[in-house]
């Protein structure tokens, strides 16, 4: 149970880019939480990304500003500088996620105990699972392998989220699923992505209906990743 409610839901953004603090307007208007999962060693950079036939902005916060931003929600690793973790030996995993861990620890203050693997396509294995496990302060890694489920998960090292963020007809289709959902055992939902997609995309109003349609439900806990997976 999550505070005594059988239903909880959450987010999880990457990359600590500067769409966050719209994003973040609009978790705190519906009274959602989430955790944004960050790469400290790239902070302040500037960026630009290219997606089919455009580019969009891809700007870190600055470290300076992440303790005051972030303060509402969770804040967890997701590596020094981005790199794929199953090309990385066993010392360069774990110097990847425990320095970018101590180094959110000292700005924001807070213990920082999860993570989302960084990069697309196939961002983990059980190797690199492992090495979190054994060698590491993580109790959980989400990846990026959608389920499509809200039931609870014994791997949470392994973690797959419900839905992508910008699949919109499933979004939806599982939010109204979820809803009406009376369980008898804790359902997840758990939502993932990237707040500069929504740039790119011009989405902000649709994820905004999105938030409002999941918002102030009583049977519903809205919590970090954190609080819903460590409850």
């Amino acid at each position: 149970m999550f505070n005594g409610k059988s239903k909880a839901l959450t987010f999880s953004y990457d990359d600590g880019v500067t769409q966050d603090k719209r994003l973040i307007k609009l978790f705190n208007k519906y009274g959602l939480k989430a955790t944004f999962n960050i790469n400290s060693e790239l902070l302040g950079k500037p960026g630009y990304l290219r997606r089919e036939n455009m580019w969009i902005g891809h700007n870190k916060v600055e470290p300076e500003e992440v303790a005051a931003l972030y303060q509402n929600h969770e804040v967890a690793v997701h590596t020094l500088t981005h790199p794929s973790l199953p090309q990385q030996d066993e010392a360069e995993i774990i110097r990847q996620v425990e320095e970018d861990r101590k180094n959110l620890e000292r700005l924001t203050g807070k213990e920082v105990v999860g993570m989302a693997y960084p990069g697309g396509g196939v961002n983990n294995d059980e190797r690199v699972a492992g090495v979190l496990r054994n060698h590491t302060r993580m109790q959980y890694a989400r990846t990026i392998t959608c389920c499509h489920h809200f039931d609870l998960q014994e791997n949470l090292l392994q973690f797959q989220p419900t839905v992508y963020h910008l699949d919109f007809d499933k979004l939806f289709e599982l939010g109204e699923e979820f809803l009406k959902l009376t369980p008898d055992k804790p359902q997840i939902y758990y939502i993932w992505g990237h707040s500069y997609e929504f740039d790119y995309y011009d989405t902000w109003d649709r994820f905004e209906e999105f938030c409002r349609m999941m918002s102030g439900r009583e049977d519903i806990f809205y919590g970090t990743n954190r609080e819903v997976l460590l409850r």
